[in-house]
């Protein structure tokens, strides 16, 4: 058993506990995993919404939203279109509920059989027969190039929502709202990896504030006067447009040295509304520096505030800052204008209700379509998935509900890990086989006679896709990638054929990528046209190969780490040929079969209260793995061997003193059977999760390595 545990500074492991208020054991998980700046630590340890990012902050969200509430009063008709995985699915349920709901004469439609992927040439021209006028593209789009062109021709404004990486140039689309854009060198959204469900729940939540806020469409200023050094005084103003901060001035003034037409706030204020905390004081403040003559015009906002939030009552912006949860989280310190803003922007969303259950329906979708598509689990994906999770057990939405319910998902407690491996490849399975509508339906559906039928032919299609997976698998792919394997420098595995099915390309890809440890690319051919999906591993940017062979695809796109293409077949050979020069400069990250380990633990502090522990830093997967402890000298008490077909698994019961723990080690069987026997003292590498079984919770270890120990 090869493991690594970094060595971590002890003063900074108290120094981190006592300024964010967690444990030592989570203060020193967070630190070997380079989480210590501010900014990072507060999308591990906090959990509200009101820390996710405004929508408005993403670019082309209020020309989206403009034209959205444009086709809503005119009565148009909308077309939302998304690809077929879960994600596209998801984003598509959510924004078409939503706009439902909204009073907007809305459709939806997504590629179905072997249509290829992203906005579809055929559905622009019926739509327009249709007579329809807007198209929102939801988790697609960003590459349709010539379909946004035919809609432009047929009088057809196309908003993209999209999560993949844009080329160059850019559509002609009415609005593009994707948080890859960037300007130069320089993103336009401080996040870039939210799921295209998370880029369709930002829009739904920005249409939500355009219906519920006065504050919608209009920019306002937030003024803060405070004493500065040597008798001057300081004038601080945030400008904000849908409470995103667009402009801020701070002038520093001696009383009596200047005329106020001299300084630059006549034209940051002109034509604004002012708003500011404690008006009483600032009046006073403002008349020492400029006298009784000036008006300002302020509104304040400080009993508003306390009306709302009552912990606020009587406490300056200064006493504020001191106990601020988000002060905690800023690397530098807060100016009361920053406490100021921060307050304003809460109390608003509170007032507001912007947290309403229609949101808590809509941010599951979000949570699902971003596990589904295996993005990192940081920043505020962290919050969108917690929260989504969090929605889901308290209530789950109609649909979801259903198809949880036949799948044994209703448990007490619901982790990121349950969803990604029991949810999401259900949903998938439908685009798979060529029925991604159905899980569409289920989502949108009222009525629950619709949704049972629904759900068990979801439940079917899964139940097809894993028969003709493994066929797949077992007869062609991993036939055909053996005989590849010295195709491509070692560097990429391969298989193609017309007998693979496209819906599964993908999933054969990732077994590739699992038995040969490099890429891999399968192609499957559906008459003149090939697609292929790929998959990546040990830190390769999928996005050289796209590159390589752009010039021969009608269509591509994905992420760095799952990407697809399809062009004409007759162009396979020269992609191929392309290939095999290629992958030679692939270049792969080492492979070390050394455990990092998180956290080694006492005997006496492995209890079910380590839990805890593990709550705090769920939801775990893709960028934030499970934490892994360590413990030395645990007494074996059983050892079982489990499997459906033949005995793979191992069970034991390990005794750390006190408690006695279920342990399960995957795929280990045959070692642990020539290596262990019952009362062995051992070294076991372990994370943690709750188990329930007919209503009752164990705590459960999952075993990554085990050894024997002296005693």
């Amino acid at each position: 058993m090869n493991w690594n545990k970094k060595d971590v500074p002890a003063e900074l492991v108290k120094q981190i506990a006592s300024r964010y208020k967690c444990d030592l054991i989570t203060a020193s998980i967070l630190i070997r995993r380079g989480i210590t700046a501010p900014e990072q630590m507060l999308y591990y340890l906090e959990h509200d919404k009101r820390y996710l990012r405004n929508p408005f902050m993403l670019p082309g969200m209020e020309d989206a939203v403009e034209r959205i509430l444009a086709a809503k009063d005119e009565g148009e008709k909308v077309l939302v279109f998304g690809d077929r995985d879960t994600d596209g699915i998801t984003s598509i349920a959510l924004l078409a509920g939503f706009l439902r709901r909204f009073g907007v004469n809305v459709s939806w439609n997504l590629p179905r059989g072997d249509e290829p992927y992203g906005l579809a040439m055929s559905a622009i021209e019926d739509f327009a027969r249709q007579e329809g006028t807007l198209v929102i593209t939801v988790d697609c789009g960003i590459s349709n190039f010539n379909e946004i062109k035919r809609a432009n021709e047929l009088g057809i404004d196309v908003i993209i929502t999209d999560h993949h990486r844009p080329h160059e140039e850019l559509p002609d689309a009415y609005a593009i709202v994707n948080p890859k854009l960037n300007d130069g060198e320089k993103p336009l959204y401080p996040f870039q990896e939210l799921a295209g469900c998370g880029v369709a729940y930002k829009l739904v939540s920005a249409l939500r504030f355009a219906q519920k806020s006065e504050f919608y469409g209009h920019s306002i200023c937030l003024m803060n006067v405070e004493p500065a050094q040597d008798d001057s005084w300081k004038i601080d103003i945030i400008k904000s447009r849908n409470l995103v901060e667009t402009d801020r001035l701070t002038e520093v003034i001696v009383p009596g040295t200047i005329n106020i037409s001299s300084t630059r706030l006549p034209a940051f204020l002109e034509g604004q509304q002012i708003f500011c905390y404690d008006e009483p004081v600032q009046k006073k403040f403002l008349e020492k520096i400029f006298g009784r003559t000036v008006e300002f015009g302020l509104f304040d906002c400080a009993s508003l505030i306390a009306n709302t939030m009552p912990q606020t009552a009587g406490l300056s912006l200064l006493r504020l800052n001191q106990i601020s949860r988000i002060a905690h989280y800023s690397s530098a310190p807060l100016n009361e204008i920053d406490v100021f803003f921060n307050l304003f922007v809460s109390f608003v969303q509170i007032k507001e209700n912007h947290r309403c259950e229609d949101d808590n329906e809509d941010i599951q979708l979000a949570a699902v379509g971003t596990i589904a598509d295996l993005m990192p689990l940081q920043d505020e994906n962290r919050i969108l998935v917690r929260s989504g999770l969090e929605a889901m057990l308290k209530k789950s939405r109609t649909g979801l509900s259903d198809l949880m319910y036949k799948l044994n998902l209703n448990s007490l407690n619901l982790a990121s890990i349950d969803v990604s491996w029991q949810l999401t490849p259900v949903i998938n399975a439908a685009g798979r086989l060529g029925e991604p509508d159905l899980p569409v339906k289920l989502l949108l559906s009222e009525d629950r006679a619709e949704r049972e039928m629904l759900v068990n032919k979801i439940i079917t299609l899964n139940e097809q896709r894993r028969l003709l997976a493994d066929s797949t698998w077992d007869e062609k792919v991993s036939v055909r990638a053996q005989e590849n394997t010295d195709r491509f420098s070692g560097n990429l595995a391969f298989a193609d054929g017309d007998d693979i099915k496209r819906g599964i390309t993908g999933v054969m890809a990732n077994r590739l990528t699992n038995r040969y440890r490099v890429p891999a690319l399968i192609l499957s051919y559906n008459g003149d046209i090939a697609t292929g999906s790929m998959r990546s591993m040990r830190g390769y940017d999928l996005q050289g190969i796209l590159d390589m062979g752009r010039d021969l695809f009608i269509d591509s796109g994905g992420h760095d780490y799952a990407a697809g293409f399809s062009l004409k077949s007759e162009n396979v050979p020269e992609l191929l040929k392309r290939l095999t020069e290629f992958s030679k400069t692939i270049k792969l990250n080492e492979e070390t079969d050394v455990i990092e380990v998180d956290a080694e633990l006492p005997l006496e502090y492995i209890t079910p209260d380590i839990l805890k522990v593990v709550d705090t830093l769920e939801p775990f997967g893709k960028g934030n793995r499970d934490i892994l402890f360590l413990a030395h000298k645990i007494k074996i008490s059983d050892i079982n061997y489990v499997g459906k077909v033949e005995s793979k698994h191992v069970k034991f019961i390990l005794n750390t003193g006190k408690y006695k723990w279920p342990a399960l080690f995957w795929g280990a069987a045959e070692m642990v059977s020539k290596t262990f026997k019952t009362g062995d003292s051992v070294s076991v590498i372990f994370s943690v999760r709750r188990n329930f079984f007919n209503g009752k919770e164990t705590p459960q270890m999952f075993i990554t390595g085990i050894e024997k120990t002296n005693d």
